[in-house]
């Protein structure tokens, strides 16, 4: 079992406010609306939807600008949300899809769907039609919530595939006007306006057990057909309890250590459709008390960083490594910029590695502070207090520079499965390149009999595949009890009759429990000699490289580890205008040039020199076009799907160990 024996831990494992309950979802938003009525509850932003619920049920926002809805004002728009959805016909345990981008709506439409008694099932935007109609489909939905005009002509197009009662669409629409099961989210509001009872709804809420469906949320498909992960109330509610144990501002912290709670003003960018923002920038949120503004787009996050100024932001590892891609950008230009900027980076880094910096570091971190760090805060609003990190490996470079600048980035771990929150480093005591220790009332243990005697000799700590138990753990997938059989220990083999969630990855354990990722178990690579290689760690060396944007490393049953890269565009037109360079146009001529390669393999050699041999890249090929959601090469929430990308390239994956 791994156990934390720390001051601030068993502090948290005993702590407790009015925000922690053994409460439903809906009665724990209700609950928190009573408490923080007249605060800003959401912020919206002007001039990026054609609004149906605008200016009728909120006032306009101005174009570029937030608007405020306040905990108050929130809580009468979910209540008759959730009468209009019941006079649409939901009913207790009926499945309900939200197909829309993050937005103030989707979240009120989420509570409602929950206050009244539905189970969500949640559906990418980026998703094609095919896939839209499988994650309607397998869970047999009644209903959709949509974004826009757009996507009602997607649902329209495949509805002949599915059992629709009715699709509501967020934003105005025109058309379909001969369709009386096609309404807008302001008709819905209105008829649950007009109908509400304060008794009648009091009494559905009363009525949920914690036990009952909340949401159907699909994994991103990444090792084979989307499976609906099953999260129940108690589920998520737990979850809540868990991260909010962790970051509240509890009496033993001292007013130094960054918190969440209703002064809290978060930005919220990623997909609510993936469970990790759904919990961590939502329920959790909504729960604390905190404001949580809505992003126009992941496009325009730096912008929306400057005006909205929050103190907390939940996000991706891939999303700050472009934010220190843009970083770099800003300081290029001239030598002097550039040296300056990098000299700061290092300054940063080793002040995050310190434990107790002396004089003459502490001297340098002020310059620097005053030279770059200064100015990267106030770019990203001047309030951030913390930044999470999870969905994915954050590099320790990155976030050690993160923390070094008066940035720091608190990395976590969590599965969909999990709801989604596992474990997170703590605002008292941070160590990049872990994961911090388990939340409070999850058990964690693991299995050394999946790793080999290479993984088991590049661990300082043991190390296995994580187990999992806890109130926050599902209890299996939707219709699949063949992948529930197979994702759960055989009740023999662990203490107790519960039986323990496999976790599907590669984890250390570290001083005081902290845990250290080493990669998926699934996606090992092991050469034909033998050994055994993680490619997420080769692939963390270049997250902070000025040449390469994206890596992703091959060599499953080869002799050797090769690799295909992404060049980082602006940095690539950078070094050709410096060096006079006439480049070719086409993206994918420049990924055969000779001298791109070559400026691109002295990164690779830079990086090889901190590998072992057998991990060392020997071959490399050049990509023209970035790996994006879009053209199915990276998950919604921006993890890599290799499978794709093994696909898309397979012949350039045949040239690297000759067989072209």
């Amino acid at each position: 079992m791994i156990e934390t024996d720390t001051e601030w831990f068993r502090a948290e494992s005993t702590y407790s406010d009015p925000s922690i309950a053994e409460t439903t979802i809906p009665r724990m938003f209700f609950d928190s609306a009573d408490r923080n009525g007249p605060r800003d509850a959401q912020w919206y932003k002007g001039g990026v939807y054609d609004r149906s619920l605008t200016p009728d049920v909120l006032p306009s926002a101005t174009a570029g600008e937030f608007a405020a809805v306040t905990y108050a004002e929130m809580a009468d728009i979910v209540r008759s949300l959730a009468v209009g959805f019941r006079e649409l016909g939901v009913e207790r345990d009926d499945r309900v899809g939200i197909y829309a981008d993050t937005r103030m709506e989707w979240a009120q439409s989420d509570l409602a769907l929950l206050s009244a008694g539905a189970t969500v099932t949640t559906v990418y935007t980026e998703s094609s039609a095919e896939q839209t109609r499988y994650l309607l489909d397998d869970p047999d939905a009644v209903g959709v919530v949509c974004e826009d005009a757009a996507l009602l002509d997607t649902l329209v197009g495949i509805e002949g595939d599915l059992d629709l009662e009715f699709i509501v669409v967020i934003d105005e629409y025109e058309g379909y006007a001969d369709r009386d099961d096609i309404l807008s989210l302001a008709d819905v509001c209105e008829r649950g306006s007009e109908a509400y009872d304060e008794s009648s709804f009091e009494g559905w809420i009363d009525d949920q057990s914690m036990d009952e469906l909340a949401s159907l949320i699909y994994t991103s498909g990444t090792t084979g057909k989307p499976k609906g992960v099953k999260l129940t109330h108690r589920n998520f509610r737990a979850n809540v309890n868990q991260v909010r144990r962790r970051f509240a501002d509890r009496p033993d912290r001292t007013d130094d250590v960054p918190t969440l709670g209703p002064e809290t003003r978060a930005l919220s960018f990623l997909p609510l459709a993936h469970v990790y923002e759904r919990t961590s920038g939502h329920f959790v949120m909504f729960a604390s008390g905190a404001t949580v503004a809505y992003a126009e787009s992941t496009d325009t996050v730096a912008d929306d960083l400057a005006t909205v100024r929050p103190t907390s932001a939940t996000s991706v590892p891939r999303i700050y490594e472009r934010v220190f891609a843009t970083m770099r950008e800003q300081a290029s230009g001239s030598d002097v910029r550039e040296s300056i900027f990098e000299w700061a980076v290092d300054v940063a880094r080793e002040y995050a590695r310190s434990d107790s910096p002396g004089i003459g570091l502490r001297a340098k971190h002020a310059l620097a502070d005053r030279l770059v760090y200064s100015s990267v805060k106030e770019t990203m609003g001047g309030n951030v207090e913390m930044f999470i990190s999870g969905g994915g490996s954050l590099s320790q470079r990155l976030a050690e520079l993160f923390e070094g600048m008066g940035l720091p980035i608190h990395e976590g771990y969590g599965l969909t499965e999990t709801a989604p929150v596992v474990s997170t480093n703590p605002p008292d005591d941070l160590r990049s390149g872990t994961l911090g220790p388990p939340l409070a009332n999850i058990e964690a243990k693991l299995d050394p009999s999946v790793v080999s005697s290479d993984q088991r000799a590049n661990a300082e700590g043991a190390i296995g595949e994580l187990l999992l138990r806890g109130p926050n753990v599902t209890d299996g997938y939707w219709n699949r009890p063949d992948a529930t059989d197979g994702a759960f220990t055989d009740p023999a083999e662990g203490e107790g009759d519960e039986p323990w969630f496999r976790s599907g990855d590669i984890v250390e354990i570290a001083e005081d429990g902290y845990l250290v990722y080493h990669d998926r178990l699934k996606q090992l690579i092991v050469l034909d000699t033998g050994k055994n290689i993680a490619p997420g760690p080769i692939e963390d060396e270049f997250a902070t490289s000025e040449r390469i944007a994206q890596a992703m490393v091959v060599g499953d049953n080869e002799k050797f580890i090769t690799a295909l890269f992404v060049p980082d565009t602006e940095a690539l037109e950078r070094w050709a205008e410096r060096n006079d360079l006439d480049l070719p146009e086409e993206r994918e001529a420049i990924a055969t040039d000779e001298r791109v390669r070559e400026w691109v393999r002295a990164e690779i050699d830079a990086v090889n020199e901190s590998l072992a041999s057998h991990e060392r890249i020997k071959e490399f090929r050049l990509i023209g076009t970035e790996w994006t959601p879009d053209n199915d090469m990276l998950t919604p929430s921006m993890k890599l799907k290799r499978r794709n990308v093994l696909e898309a390239y397979d012949d350039k994956i045949e040239e690297m160990y000759g067989r072209d």
